[in-house]
């Protein structure tokens, strides 16, 4: 037994004895906060000084980290609230809350629970906002509820250490009476609107087709017109041609006669002929007897008698 006390060294237990609290004391002292995160120490009980992201150190059994608070952006999503509106009616409204903690230490030591002082103070000032606004008015002002709820939220939560950036109203939804109405109000107006849109496309077909009726007379009646210019400048030509050849048959029959020596019932008989061939033509519409008729039609009659 004496040889075994002998044997043992209290050197060496004391060494590493001294070792594994020297180790455990090191592991105590160091503390590592993630990224977007505070740490919030506390001295003997007392607010001490809050540990930012990465490695820090703190005294082991004096020191203690009573919270780490997330400082990124939040988003909170409240239980819709029921909220009376100017003309008593009740009416549902969802709203979604987006903050950031940017004082540890004002929001460890300021508020138990900042997410439910929020939620609270966001359902105190829609019951006050919203019950001054009809129902109507509630519908269509979504961003003067949001602005004044920013507003007073902004204001509150400032000594939290807390700022609200946004506030959103995600719903609004009236009693079911209501709603019936407002859908049988928007179906009324729709079948309204489609009723004027009809007569409207109706009222542009007409028109329309008057115009592209009144653009077929139109043309219609040119082309008449033109055609009728036309045939009678055919017409006009077609007289003019027939009379020049009559003329030059006339002129040829003169120029034949003062060139030979006819006689009287020779040329009596080719007076009488020609005649024939004038009555004939299309372009004679009244005939003028010269008076030489009588003559020439006597020396024709002298002609036949002295030949019997």
């Amino acid at each position: 037994m004496l040889d075994i006390l002998n044997s043992f060294d209290f050197g060496s237990l004391v060494t590493a004895v001294v070792l594994i609290v020297i180790a455990l004391l090191l592991i105590r002292s160091i503390r590592i906060i993630p990224q977007a995160t505070a740490g919030v120490v506390e001295r003997l009980g007392r607010f001490h000084k809050v540990l930012n992201a990465g490695v820090n150190l703190v005294f082991p059994f004096i020191d203690v980290v009573r919270r780490t608070i997330d400082l990124r952006e939040q988003v909170v999503d409240f239980q819709p609230q029921s909220v009376i509106t100017e003309d008593n009616l009740v009416v549902s409204i969802d709203t979604v809350i987006y903050y950031q903690v940017t004082d540890s230490k004002s929001a460890t030591y300021e508020i138990n629970n900042f997410v439910l002082g929020i939620e609270q103070l966001t359902v105190t000032t829609l019951r006050n906002v919203v019950g001054s606004l009809d129902l109507e008015s509630a519908l269509t002002s979504r961003e003067t509820i949001n602005k004044a709820l920013r507003t007073v939220l902004d204001e509150a939560t400032g000594k939290w250490g807390v700022r609200v950036n946004r506030v959103e109203i995600r719903d609004i939804v009236p009693p079911e009476s209501v709603r019936d109405s407002m859908e049988k109000q928007m179906k009324a107006e729709r079948e309204k609107r489609a009723s004027i849109l009809l007569a409207e496309g109706t009222k542009q077909a007409a028109i329309l087709t008057a115009e592209g009726n009144k653009q077929a007379d139109i043309l219609r009646a040119e082309g008449s017109a033109k055609a009728m210019v036309l045939n009678a400048r055919a017409d006009a030509e077609s007289q003019a041609l027939v009379a020049d050849g009559e003329s030059q048959a006339i002129q040829k029959v003169f120029d034949a006669l003062s060139e030979a020596a006819v006689t009287d019932q020779a040329l009596a008989y080719k007076y009488i002929d020609q005649l024939k061939d004038l009555a004939q033509g299309d372009a004679n519409k009244v005939w003028f007897i010269p008076t030489e008729l009588s003559a020439a039609a006597s020396a024709l009659a002298r002609a036949f008698a002295t030949k019997k």
